[in-house]
């Protein structure tokens, strides 16, 4: 007598199911259609990008290999249609090469431009806005007055900033080769009072240090 039950229950399933799939099967069938789809797009999509990273790691290799051959118009060039083309990582690394290569060209202006472009870019994130700032204060050094270079690397040389120790050592350059004894100093204080001061920074400040105690200026 269970058996007959039995039987009889698996057939109520099955008319079930069979109910169950002919009212619903297409939207099941369009479903699976859409997941597989849907993984072979994203398959397709991480094929794609995969492949435009090695497209423009190749680009930016060959680049490079010009920087270093000193080919420099050929390496701006090369390194500015990577910054065009490129993903974002590699798009970010050939617009610094490019102010580089400007810069390694004599054609300061235009470098110290493209890296300003780079500190004014806020998709960047601030690592990179800052070295682009400290980069372009490193082009300017010598011939900017100081209000300049305090408007540009005043803030990278506060406490807890990553490039501080590289701003207040501009700035320090900057205020004494503007005559600034003051200012120099006070920068110079800033270097000595921060116990993470690379010893190359300390060194040049001691040698400001010197030329200022002995009132020399070149």
């Amino acid at each position: 007598m269970a058996d007959i039950f039995h039987e009889v229950d698996e057939e109520v399933r099955r008319e079930r199911l069979k109910k169950l799939w002919d009212r619903y099967s297409i939207v099941i069938i369009a479903a699976a259609v859409l997941v597989v789809a849907g993984i072979g797009g994203w398959r397709g999509y991480e094929y794609w990008v995969a492949k435009k990273a090695a497209e423009a790691g190749a680009q930016f290799e060959a680049a490079a290999t010009l920087a270093e051959q000193g080919k420099h118009a050929e390496a701006e060039a090369a390194f500015a249609k990577v910054a065009a083309d490129a993903p974002g990582g590699y798009r970010t690394l050939a617009r610094f090469r490019t102010a580089a290569e400007l810069a390694q060209a004599g054609k300061n202006d235009e470098a110290v431009k493209a890296y300003d472009a780079l500190a004014a870019d806020g998709a960047l994130g601030p690592l990179w806005q800052e070295l682009a700032a400290v980069r372009a204060g490193l082009l300017l050094v010598d011939a900017a007055p100081l209000a300049e270079m305090q408007k540009r690397l005043a803030p990278l040389a506060e406490p807890g900033r990553v490039y501080r120790h590289t701003a207040r050592d501009l700035l320090a350059l900057s205020a004494w080769r503007n005559q600034d004894a003051a200012t120099t100093r006070k920068y110079l204080d800033m270097i000595a009072g921060d116990a993470e001061t690379p010893s190359g920074a300390r060194a040049r400040a001691d040698v400001l240090s010197a030329l200022i105690a002995a009132g020399g200026k070149t």
